[in-house]
């Protein structure tokens, strides 16, 4: 398995989940209030720096409002 940090499809994870947190008005600080992180965990998965795992995936879209299983087909179409 090749690495996926910096790949096409990781890339459109990072402008889908940064995307939506913008769109209903949290800052990073906001996000990770909610995740029960820090700033620079959110600010690490936004850079590319971290690999999101499933589980986290599914928190995250709950968080944000999206449909966990429409953005990954998004993501997958992305490459």
């Amino acid at each position: 398995m090749t690495k996926t940090l910096g790949t096409k499809r990781h890339q459109a994870l990072i402008a889908l989940l940064i995307e939506k947190r913008e769109a209903i008005g949290l800052t990073q600080a906001d996000l990770a209030a909610k995740l029960g992180e820090y700033q620079s965990f959110v600010a690490r998965l936004e850079s590319g720096q971290r690999r999101v795992d499933v589980i986290e995936f599914l928190e995250l879209a709950e968080i944000l409002g999206f449909d966990a299983v429409q953005a990954l087909i998004a993501v997958a179409q992305a490459h």
